[in-house]
């Protein structure tokens, strides 16, 4: 049984798929997953790119013709940017066929004793991870002692902020509504306004929110030091820009790019964070168990649920982790 997107939305779906002939593949009974924010984009047909329709799981290998790399009764994750031919991890199984280099980099192994509702977030901290490194390398050095900001407080921009945290930058955590801040405030995070932030004062301003609105793109230049970088996590499309910023921003986060330009007459550099490495994945898996992410989970549905919980956070603002137990 799997959850997958219809014409008409979200649908369970009972069949089992054929694999692509001649490819490797196995079948992943799924332990548990997380709705991310990008899945509802999908939902709505607001998505740009690839489908990565059910991509925050954790489970374990049932079947596989890898039986020696890829053994039965193996714990993973899924990276979805790595291209395979599979099905949604909203699912009891999973099946995935691909050449086995692929397959191998796209199911990091998880640690057997690393609690599910942990491990389902190794999929959000490996592109948190991956923000935190592009960072570094568009600095051309560690972000240490840096002031950094991250605008967006849902749970991307939150373990953003943790993991520049833990490389030792001067990090706040900014949000722009009061019951997301009060939401995190009360599971023991720091969040101010973003109306609060101070101009010209932090040396990066990550963008961490769904979309990287040009109203919240000027919000992040009008904090920076002149020379100050942006660095774009949140979603693009193509066209995306912002009046008076000579910048293709969509073009920049997806290719990791940076540009060095001017915004009201004031120096500065807008680049980009996309996609996740297995070195990501193995930095997850590892920093998962010192961060308290569990915090994060508001609530635990099954299957079945799935569907109606989609369509009611279109349209509510869902302010937690919903996570999925098949």
């Amino acid at each position: 049984m799997r959850v997958e997107l219809g014409p008409d939305g979200p649908c369970l779906r009972h069949d089992r798929p054929d694999p692509p002939a001649g490819e490797h593949r196995v079948s992943i009974r799924v332990e548990l997953a997380g709705l991310c924010r990008s899945d509802l984009k999908e939902v709505a047909r607001e998505r740009h790119g690839p489908s990565q329709f059910g991509h925050e799981l954790v489970g374990v290998i049932t079947e596989s013709t890898l039986p020696d790399r890829l053994p039965t009764g193996r714990r993973v994750a899924l990276d979805p940017n790595v291209r395979l031919a599979r099905t949604t991890g909203f699912a009891t199984e999973m099946y995935a066929a691909g050449p086995a280099d692929r397959l191998l980099t796209a199911l990091p192994r998880v640690p057997d004793l690393l609690p599910s509702r942990q491990a389902v977030f190794a999929e959000p901290l490996a592109c948190a991870g991956h923000c935190v490194a592009a960072l570094a390398g568009h600095l051309g050095t560690s972000p240490a002692g840096r002031r950094v900001v991250v605008l967006g407080a849902g749970a991307a921009g939150l373990l953003i902020a943790r993991l520049a945290e833990l490389a030792d930058a001067d990090v706040t955590l900014a949000n722009r509504s009061a019951d997301r801040a009060k939401f995190l405030r009360d599971r023991g995070f720091e969040v101010c306004a973003i109306a609060a932030l101070p101009a010209s004062t932090f040396d990066v301003a990550v963008i961490a929110t769904s979309f990287v609105r040009p109203d919240i793109l000027a919000e992040a230049l009008h904090v920076l030091v002149p020379s100050g970088l942006a660095l774009l996590y949140g979603g693009t499309a193509p066209g995306d820009e912002l009046s008076g910023l000579p910048v293709d921003l969509d073009h920049v986060r997806r290719h990791e790019h940076a540009v060095h330009t001017t915004w009201s007459g004031r120096p500065v550099t807008v680049a980009g964070s996309y996609g996740t490495t297995s070195a990501d994945f193995a930095t997850a898996l590892t920093t998962l168990p010192t961060l308290p992410v569990e915090r994060l989970i508001t609530d635990e549905i099954t299957l079945p649920e799935l569907p109606t919980v989609l369509r009611e956070q279109l349209t509510g603002r869902p302010l937690g982790k919903t996570v999925i137990r098949p």
